[in-house]
């Protein structure tokens, strides 16, 4: 059921999804070693009477195992986009705030969430101001202050790190500390997505800025891969590339200790292994399962369920100056959408149990309800490929232009279902006489931003496809602005697709002004016209986040936008 949610914070609405969870009920019990039962002979001495009660043995250490497809690629937030790795901060790091199972934002390190009642936002929208809570400390005993607040920023900010993004910090125009317990922040004009974008993070800075003095960046910082101080219910304990991490309770943690021993993340490499570890009882917990997969699992007595968490399977069209010169024309992009069956996708490979995204932003009030998929149409698309001058001059099954052949590499990580899609795609678009020449990519290889190389952002690919959700439960988006092209002056920028369309940047910038939630809601339909007319991304299906949660497990909730901010409340039947 799709819900409006009015935040306090101000007339921040957001869409809520009621998902199914794993609540199972009972009671941890320990196992009684056997009594002793030893006899005596005729002739010895009679023994004392074994006592009544046997001793308790200790309690079994709980150590849940959550399986991986994909393996971290940093542990610094500023250094990654990868979901992998951004879902662990709420496991071993805290926020101001996360989002509970209804994504409605739940305090952590602050006394409230910010509201004009309560003074936390200026009557002009401008200020946002924190009150931190008294008793929150590292996981070494340090305290945490508005100092740790200051330095994140900072650090973020820094030319000399080589951060995933600087958004929406860099729209800041002051930041100031008042006191060990106060964070005000103040923009240029109203920022309206602040809750889904403001302190997600903090750092350490009695741990890192020592570093960075001493190095003049965090960029190889061993805190990036081994956070052994942090704030979260657990803490880094151990990282073996290409097989496990762990983390273990954190012992000085402020708030109710985690009642798990251990978080034990094995990393595997591909959907059919996490399935086995699942089934086998291997595995507590896993994510991205394949639909195809869930009846298996279900049978095995795993429960699975979806939550919606803004993601949506899309293509990226690429429009740098590397780019394939058909990409700049948008019948080009049109016919390529009505050449790709996704309707068979979502029936054929995802047991009809989704359906083609429309929109970037489907399942919530900001997708236009006047848009439908594009249609699977070979003849009309053929038609536009024509009108645009793209034909087979050479008769070798391959559209050409001005001695150019139509001939597009398709990029995207190793998921089953993934290249899967990819051989669809290629079948799908040679009838069309588009030849379309897949590559598949290490997730830590394919997720890179521009400054590290990723092969979107530097031009090695003319379509990237990937899930992405920018600031769920919030619409807010950068990936489109013009200023996030990255450059070798702006490595940071998010704009991997390099797309500057004048009026599409316009309206991104103004939806994060707008207060009125209708008005909003207006800009982003106009948005995703724009963005759908212009095939800037096509979406393939709808990307909800799928769960399985062995039967073991209990007190276990999951939100679409924090999916484990209650981490600290799971449990293990013993």
């Amino acid at each position: 059921m799709l819900t409006k949610t009015k935040n306090v914070a101000f007339l921040f609405l957001v869409v809520l999804l009621l998902a199914a969870l794993a609540a199972c009920g009972g009671q941890t019990t320990t196992t009684e070693p056997a009594a002793n039962t030893g006899g005596t002979t005729t002739d010895a001495p009679a023994q004392p009477a074994a006592p009544t009660t046997a001793p308790t043995a200790p309690t079994a250490r709980k150590v849940a195992t959550f399986i991986w497809t994909q393996e971290f690629d940093n542990l610094n937030p500023m250094y990654t986009n990868m979901w992998f790795s951004a879902i662990t901060q709420q496991i071993w790091n805290a926020s101001a705030w996360n989002f509970d199972v209804d994504n409605n934002p739940n305090p952590v390190l602050v006394t409230e969430i910010p509201s004009p009642e309560n003074g936390g936002i200026s009557p002009d929208g401008r200020t946002i101001t924190i009150k931190l809570r008294d008793d929150i400390k590292w996981s070494d005993g340090t305290p945490i202050t508005s100092a740790d607040f200051i330095f994140s920023y900072e650090m973020l900010m820094n030319p000399a790190n080589t951060v995933n993004s600087t958004y929406p910090y860099s729209l800041i125009t002051e930041i100031s500390a008042p006191d060990e317990r106060t964070v005000v922040t103040t923009f240029e004009e109203p920022f309206i997505p602040w809750v889904a974008n403001l302190w997600g993070f903090v750092l350490p800075k009695h741990i890192l800025e020592p570093v960075f003095e001493a190095e003049g960046s965090l960029d190889t910082a061993p805190w990036n891969l081994a956070p052994t101080v942090s704030a979260g219910p657990y803490v880094f304990a151990e990282w073996e590339s290409g097989s496990y991490a762990r983390f273990v309770r954190n012992e000085n943690y402020y708030g109710t200790p985690a009642k798990i021993d251990e978080i034990f993340f094995r990393f595997v490499p591909d959907d059919a292994a996490q399935v086995a570890a699942l089934r086998t009882g291997t595995g507590d917990l896993g994510t991205f399962i394949s639909q195809a997969d869930i009846p298996t699992l279900e049978q095995a007595g795993i429960e699975v369920f979806a939550v919606v968490s803004g993601y949506d399977e899309g293509w990226y069209i690429y429009f740098g100056k590397e780019a394939h010169p058909a990409l700049a024309d948008k019948r080009v992009r049109q016919a390529i959408a009505m050449c790709f069956d996704r309707f068979s996708i979502n029936r054929d490979l995802l047991l009809g149990l989704t359906q083609p995204a429309v929109t970037f932003w489907d399942n919530t009030p900001y997708a236009n309800p006047n848009l439908a998929p594009w249609p699977y149409d070979p003849a009309s698309a053929n038609a536009l490929l024509d009108q645009a001058g793209w034909i087979d001059s050479n008769g070798d099954g391959v559209r050409d232009k001005d001695g150019v052949e139509l001939i597009l590499k398709h990029g995207t990580t190793t998921r089953a279902i993934r290249q899967d899609t990819q051989a669809v795609a290629q079948q799908n678009l040679a009838g069309c006489g588009i030849r379309l020449e897949p590559v598949g990519f290490a997730s830590n290889v394919f997720f890179q931003s521009y400054g590290g190389g990723g092969p979107m952002p530097t031009g090695q690919l003319d379509i990237g496809q990937w899930s992405a959700s920018e600031a769920f439960p919030d619409p807010d988006s950068s990936r489109w602005l013009c200023s996030e092209i990255p450059t070798d002056q702006y490595p940071d920028g998010v704009n991997d697709q390099k797309i500057c369309d004048e009026e599409l940047d316009r309206l991104f910038r103004l939806q994060a002004t707008q207060i009125d939630f209708e008005e909003r809601q207006k800009t982003f339909w106009r948005i995703g016209e724009i963005m759908y007319d212009n095939v800037y991304w096509l979406g393939v299906w709808q990307d909800l986040d799928t769960w399985a949660i062995s039967a073991r497990m209990e007190n276990v909730k999951i939100s679409g936008a924090s999916p484990f901010y209650s981490i600290a409340e799971w449990d293990i039947k013993q």
